[in-house]
């Protein structure tokens, strides 16, 4: 099936996705036209942290970092095909696959948030388009390993 030979691939693409979307910038702000700032996603939760703003850290760190690679490390294993622990591995692909476009929502509704403030303006970046790309792989992986346990089953 060429589909199982596609699954390492889309996985390996998602990692290394993720790894340039959560360190490269997501988005260009420039608040008066005088300043600019172009902020990571780490950077964000970073600053959220430090300013006091705790819990939307803490929300932003698992919704965005936590879950996605938490979903991409289960989904190695199980295309890995780790034996002992393979039906488990799918029901925890099953449970995380749910949340898997929470993450791209939560950073689009930032950039929302930057555009229509009225006092700064905010452009998608490379960071952005990686993070989004890993989002999809990860997911398309995802199905293509249910759809492959459906059928060995």
């Amino acid at each position: 099936m060429p589909a199982r030979f596609l699954i390492p691939i889309f996985l390996f693409i998602a990692t290394f996705s993720l790894a340039l979307g959560l360190t490269m910038p997501l988005m260009n702000v420039s608040k008066l036209y005088f300043f600019d700032e172009n902020p990571s996603l780490l950077a964000i939760v970073t600053t959220l942290w430090r300013d006091g703003d705790w819990l939307l850290a803490v929300i932003v760190t698992l919704f965005s970092v936590i879950l996605p690679i938490a979903k991409l490390a289960v989904a190695q294993l199980a295309a890995a095909q780790v034996t002992a622990a393979t039906h488990i591995l799918h029901r925890w692909i099953a449970i995380l696959s749910k949340w898997s476009m929470l993450d791209v929502l939560l950073v689009a509704l930032v950039i929302f948030g930057a555009k229509t403030s009225g006092l700064a303006t905010a452009i998608a970046q490379p960071g952005l388009w990686f993070f989004t790309a890993s989002a999809i792989l990860s997911a398309v992986a995802t199905h293509f390993i249910a759809r492959e346990e459906k059928t060995a089953a």
